[in-house]
């Protein structure tokens, strides 16, 4: 089989593999740290908690989270044939389907991936899950503008991108680049907005305070700067530090700021792709 043999059967076993989703959405972010993952897995649930079927697939190969925000570090992926090809079983957890490449590795070792190797894994781990009917798949991607951002906007049919940063100048400046790749004229992915993480911290013997630890403006001004939109704040929360470091996601049933952000955020990218 030569190269465009190859390639086509590749991209044939992409379009199978994503013909029974209806909306793709990566979420990334310009650097790590910024809560790209704990925003990805919240946004998931706001979305299920809203009716829709959803996963997610953890392509960040360089740091895989979610299988600790899901607590199913030490789980074993499952597969079964079909068709004559074997395909993985994504985990089902608070009604959600969950694959991610940190199922595959050492959770103690350094994940040391060239180019082609990270793009490679990243179609096959997508193309050789069984993800069945979904209205989302949220893409939690690593940070930065690397093969794998290039490989879901070249070769995967997205519905939108959106974007996660910390108002620190810092995480600012990173995620303008993260934003404009995918603007490029030759990727040309929709922009379905910026999230602010970490924006401002509430006591709750305080509810009427805000403390802006990080900065304050900074997601604002670079919204308006590339002509994208703010969709939400979210705050900082002591709940939130307490499950991920638990490796429980936050409860949707929690009624705090950060969590109705959350559920407003879902409702948002929701109104924007089913208009």
């Amino acid at each position: 089989m030569n190269i465009f043999e190859q390639q086509k059967e590749r991209d044939e076993q992409i379009k199978k593999s994503m013909s029974t989703i209806k909306h793709l959405v990566a979420v990334g972010s310009g650097k790590g740290g910024v809560g790209k993952s704990t925003v990805t897995a919240n946004l998931a649930l706001g979305l299920a908690k809203i009716g829709y079927k959803v996963g997610i697939a953890d392509v960040d190969i360089y740091g895989p989270s979610i299988p600790t925000l899901f607590n199913i570090v030490d789980e074993k992926v499952e597969a079964e044939e079909e068709d004559g090809k074997t395909l993985f079983i994504p985990f089902e957890k608070l009604g959600m389907k969950i694959m991610s490449v940190g199922f595959f590795v050492d959770k103690k070792q350094a994940l040391m991936w060239r180019g082609p190797m990270a793009s490679n894994t990243l179609i096959q781990l997508l193309s050789e899950t069984k993800w069945g009917e979904l209205d989302y798949l949220l893409f939690d991607m690593p940070p930065g503008t690397g093969d794998i951002q290039l490989t879901l906007a070249t070769q995967y049919p997205l519905s939108g991108a959106l974007f996660v940063s910390t108002p620190a100048q810092l995480a600012v400046a990173d995620v303008r680049r993260a934003v404009n790749m995918f603007k490029n004229e030759q990727i040309n992915i929709p922009i379905l907005g910026l999230v602010e993480n970490m924006a401002y911290f509430t006591p709750k013997e305080l509810p009427n305070n805000k403390y802006y630890i990080f900065g304050q403006g900074g997601a604002e001004a670079l919204s308006k700067e590339l002509d994208i939109e703010l969709l939400e704040q979210i705050p900082i929360a002591e709940e939130m530090s307490n499950t991920n470091k638990n490796g429980n996601i936050i409860s949707l049933s929690i009624d705090s700021l950060e969590i109705k952000s959350f559920v407003s955020l879902a409702q948002k990218i929701d109104a924007k792709l089913n208009k």
